[in-house]
């Protein structure tokens, strides 16, 4: 069983790794499901209270997944058309069936919000879109960073 247990919560954790990268797969999340697994095998020393911090852990990077691509929007001069914009097309780029919709997405959407918000000024449009691309990246690697420090912690050596 421990065996079992090892290999599905060892495999959630690279899935949750995958899911850094891509706003379809709930990275944090998937990956603390993996140390819970991680938790209930012999194999692995992992305490309870390392499960409550990195719990806590991904409850922030999964909200705060959503407000710093809205956030860089702000910051790049963007109005609240633009933040809706970016919240919009992140969620669409997630469907859309071109190839990295979910990169694209934010953007396009941080753009026409702008563009719906003040037709005239396409160079703050872009300013602003530009701004909520940044706050992706900055959101992708933030859930990176997490993910793989949570593979590190509960292997003893």
């Amino acid at each position: 069983m421990d065996l079992l247990l090892l290999i599905i919560g060892f495999g959630f954790m690279i899935i949750g790794i995958f899911g850094s990268f891509m706003p379809v797969l709930p990275g944090p999340s998937i990956s603390w499901f993996g140390l819970v697994l991680l938790y209930f095998t012999n194999a692995v020393a992992v305490n309870y209270w390392f499960l409550g911090i990195t719990l806590l852990i991904t409850i922030v990077i999964s909200v705060l997944d959503y407000v710093i691509p809205a956030k860089g929007t702000k910051k790049f001069g963007g109005s609240s058309y633009g933040i809706w914009g970016t919240n919009i097309g992140l969620i669409g780029g997630i469907f859309a069936p071109i190839p990295f919709g979910f990169i694209i997405g934010p953007f396009v959407g941080a753009f026409i919000g702008e563009l719906i918000y003040d037709y005239k000024d396409h160079g703050r449009a872009f300013k602003a879109a530009t701004g909520s691309f940044i706050g992706f990246l900055a959101s992708s690697f933030m859930k990176f960073v997490a993910n793989s420090s949570d593979i590190d912690h509960p292997i003893p050596i």
